[in-house]
């Protein structure tokens, strides 16, 4: 059971530092969108001239604002059915939990799968229309497939959460639960 234990601490720690770093993407994803946004309603409605670029790249931000959902997933669980569960007897709730998760698990390994092919596949070779970036030659357009990194990204980290909320019930159903450190609260990164 020791060995158990420190499997799901470990993977614990390991969600809650990435999950950490998706926070501050996140924060910086909505910062910046805002200041797109903000330029494109400069441009479009006080010099009647709108940018091409603004629109595409907060649209390209905001996909990548799927990181931080792994957070509220690890810290929310599965909101309505909770209601259910606290209403069942524990043996029947802990087993409903399981199979949940479970069935998010093999959704989510689906969902990484598609992700991986958005990436590497036809849609990945496309290029932006409007976003640009520098290379040594000079500026380049913007490969989508970075665009669809963001829902492989947002996938394999909710599928790591997943694995880790799975051992987590798997051990209080063991009765190791009271051993498990509680999944800390989210700091806001400043964002409140």
């Amino acid at each position: 059971m020791n060995g158990f234990l420190t499997v799901v601490r470990a993977l614990g720690a390991v969600n809650a530092g990435a999950l950490r770093v998706g926070r501050w993407v996140g924060v910086a994803c909505m910062f910046l969108m805002v200041v797109f946004i903000l330029i494109q309603v400069f441009w479009r409605y006080v010099l009647s001239n709108p940018l091409p670029w603004p629109e595409e790249a907060a649209r390209f931000l905001m996909l990548w604002l799927m990181v931080v959902a792994p957070t509220a997933w690890r810290r929310g669980g599965f909101v309505a059915i909770d209601m259910i569960r606290l209403i069942l007897p524990r043996g029947v709730a802990a087993v409903l939990t399981l199979a949940l998760l479970a069935l998010s698990f093999l959704v989510l390994v689906t969902a990484v799968q598609i992700g991986w092919s958005e990436v590497t596949g036809l849609a990945g070779r496309f290029k932006s229309s409007s976003l640009y970036y520098p290379t040594g030659d000079g500026w380049a357009k913007l490969p989508l497939g970075w665009m669809m990194a963001s829902l492989l990204a947002g996938f394999v980290l909710l599928a790591s959460v997943t694995v880790e909320l799975m051992l987590r019930q798997v051990a209080v159903m063991l009765g190791a639960g009271d051993r498990l450190t509680a999944i800390p609260q989210a700091d806001p990164v400043g964002a409140e």
